[in-house]
Order: C-alpha cells, then structure tokens, then sequence
C-alpha cells in the first residue's frame, strides 16, 4: 500500500520566520513605550519631592527667619540628595520636621540627585534687597536630556541654573 500525501498540514519554515520576526518587533515597540513612560513617572515623583522640599524650606522659613545653610557634600559645594547622601542632613537634619529623607534613590553619583544651595544677598548679581535665596535643582531626569519642560527655571543677571539642571527653581528670603 502506498500511502500518499496531498495536502501538507503545517506552516512552512517562511511562514513561521516571518510571524516570529512580526511578534518580536511588537514586543520591542511595546517595551519601548513601557521604559518611555516608566521614565516619566519617575521624573513626576522627582519634581513631586522637588516640590515638597520647596515647601518644608518654607515651612522652615517661616520658623527661622532664613532658608537653611548646604551641608555642602555635594559636587561642587551643593548639598546633594541622592542615595548616598541625605539632603539638608535628612530627617535629623534642618528639614527633618518638614519633611521625610529627601533622596534621589536612583542616584548614586556624587554629580547627580537633588540640589540644595543657599546663596548671600547679592550673589551672581541678583538683587540684595531680597536678601538672600536658594537654589533647588535636579540633574538627570530620565525622560529629557535638556532642560525639563515643567521647569519653573531660575536666573539672575550673573548666571542662569537652567543651564545646570535639567529642573530648577529658587526663592528669595525678602
């Protein structure tokens, strides 16, 4: 008896090759898209605890009469927040009452986190009779390699922080 086999059952090699590649460029658009917007989730929180520390320098204020002095552990004399150091001395620090640990978890670099200055009267050319201010600052953010578009900016006629951070903003004691 010979048996044979008219119809073939089955997908061909091609057929197979061509779905699999379709099914593996869908997953890589769709992972894509996840990191996108987990990136943009972090810098919301980023710029929330940004935010929320603005708000306990004010509370601070309002006790004290002046913002707090840096820690100045940071790059160049900033005080930083990042996983490594605490900003303002975290929560035995000059904001501990106002506000929980202010750190950028996902920062570990020495050059990277939250920003914390507190600048003299005058300083870069501001004007004295607001007295002194300070300068909150973030640098990265995940999502934007420049300036971040829901950054309030901060300058004076001697120099301008947007340029150093990818958020920023400041305050004047007066």
């Amino acid at each position: 008896m010979n048996y044979r086999l008219d119809n073939k059952k089955g997908f061909t090699l091609i057929e197979l090759m061509v779905v699999i590649s379709i099914i593996a460029l869908i997953s890589s658009v769709i992972i894509a898209s996840l990191t996108t917007a987990r990136y943009r989730a972090q810098d919301t929180k980023k710029i929330a605890e940004a935010k929320s520390i603005a708000n306990a320098l004010e509370l601070y204020y309002s006790e004290n009469k002046r913002y707090p002095n840096p820690d100045y552990d940071g790059c160049g004399g900033w005080d930083i927040g990042n996983r490594t150091y605490p900003l303002l001395g975290g929560t035995s620090g000059a904001l501990g009452k106002f506000i929980s640990d202010p750190r950028d978890q996902s920062s570990t670099d020495s050059c990277t986190g939250y920003f914390y200055y507190r600048y003299p009267a005058g300083n870069s050319g501001c004007d004295a009779s607001r007295g002194a201010f300070y300068v909150i600052g973030i640098r990265p953010m995940k999502s934007q390699s420049a300036t971040h578009p829901q950054s309030p900016g901060w300058s004076c006629p001697g120099r301008n922080w947007q340029g150093e951070f990818s958020w920023v903003m400041g305050n004047f004691e007066n």
